[in-house]
């Protein structure tokens, strides 16, 4: 499994290949410890509930993909606009298909490597193109 990233814009890309591969303690080491995640717009989730939130995206077994769209840094944050989507059958044998723009913020930490201090999924908008509501 890859590293956490060395620089900003492998974050994402980090996530996405530890979202894949099931293993949730693998995610969370994507996040600081006091992240926060906004899995609907103005319903912030921090600690066991941010990894609770992905946890059950994660068990319907259908693969993230991203693009990195824009990374924007300054010193040690970096501003992150991420397009994203789950496509896929979940293990019920149900379509689901969400997608979003993320706006994150990420940090380098003492280790030099960079993590989620907020990660927004849907930027300023909710989820978008559902065929599935995905329950965060």
């Amino acid at each position: 499994m890859r590293e956490l990233a060395d620089r900003p814009e492998e974050v994402p890309v980090v996530f996405a290949e530890r979202f894949n591969s099931g293993d949730a303690a693998a995610l969370a080491q994507v996040y600081e410890d006091a992240a926060v995640l906004v899995p609907q717009p103005g319903t912030p989730a921090t600690g066991p509930h941010l990894h609770a939130a992905n946890g059950r995206l994660q068990k319907l077994g259908v693969p993230i993909s991203v693009r990195p769209r824009h990374v924007y840094r300054s010193g040690d944050l970096a501003l992150l606009i991420v397009d994203w989507v789950i496509d896929g059958t979940d293990r019920e044998g149900q379509a689901v298909h969400v997608e979003g723009t993320a706006t994150d913020v990420a940090r380098r930490g003492p280790d030099g490597r960079w993590r989620y201090v907020i990660d927004n999924p849907f930027g300023a908008c909710g989820p978008q193109h559902l065929t599935v509501v995905p329950t965060f």
